[in-house]
């Protein structure tokens, strides 16, 4: 950007600036949405394990915790 255009464009600092931060707070709120798709998946996941018999209730139980501590975390 050359110094005549980044003076004709000056006045639209701001609105630029709050374009950039709205799109950091989409872009943040999009990766948290994801990461509680996740942890909610594996929640299924580990419960469809548990129901098969490839894991034990102990094994469960730790996930269980982990990924609802995880849950709790994000919420925070």
């Amino acid at each position: 950007m050359g110094l005549f255009t980044g003076l004709l464009t000056l006045p639209l600092a701001p609105v630029r600036g709050t374009v950039w931060i709205a799109e950091q707070l989409a872009a943040e709120a999009e990766r948290e949405l994801q990461d509680e798709r996740s942890v909610r998946r594996q929640l299924r996941e580990a419960e469809r394990q548990f129901e098969l018999g490839a894991i034990t209730a102990e094994e469960y139980e730790a996930i269980e915790d982990e990924l609802l501590a995880r849950l709790e975390e994000e919420k925070s």
